[in-house]
């Protein structure tokens, strides 16, 4: 398994996930920056994404959707608010209704993407800064933390093919 922590700091309002990959930094980027290499991760095994647009440049969008098991899809978008390639990414992410409009009445968070050489290969850390603790509790009762784990373990097999 690649996730080695996930930490929540009420505190801080944050969530940070960390996970070290056998992979050069450059190739662990391709995972984010490919919209084909990042639907196949981003989202549970059983709620895989489709990548509907995909601008990592600052102010630039991704919208997506995952569809579940039962053919339900839930739909999210990010807003890109800072890229330095191939070692961070900052972007907001939030829900999207059937028609891909932000939803006004869900959460949104900050998100930072930091990737690092680390023994050989790569360390992630990936933290997500909530508004108020209510919106924190919301998400990861949504199930947020183990869906993260689940995504993420799923990066030790893309990059070994």
């Amino acid at each position: 398994m690649t996730v080695t922590s996930v930490d929540k700091d009420l505190d801080h309002l944050t969530l940070t996930l960390v996970a070290e990959f056998a992979a050069p930094v450059e190739r662990v980027w391709r995972l984010w920056a490919d919209p084909r290499q990042l639907e196949r991760w981003w989202g549970p095994p059983t709620y895989p994404a489709t990548v509907e647009e995909h601008d990592l440049t600052p102010g630039g969008e991704v919208t997506y959707f995952m569809t579940g098991p039962e053919g339900d899809r839930h739909r999210g978008w990010w807003r890109i608010t800072s890229v330095s390639e191939p070692t961070a990414l900052e972007f907001t992410d939030g829900f999207a209704d059937d028609d891909g409009k932000p939803k006004d009445d869900m959460p949104t968070m900050s998100v930072t993407v930091r990737l690092s050489e680390h023994g050989g290969g790569t360390r992630m850390e990936m933290r997500s800064l909530f508004d108020s603790r209510e919106q924190m509790d919301q998400l990861i009762t949504m199930g947020m933390e183990e869906g993260l784990k689940e995504a993420v373990g799923q990066i030790d097999a893309l990059l070994a093919a």
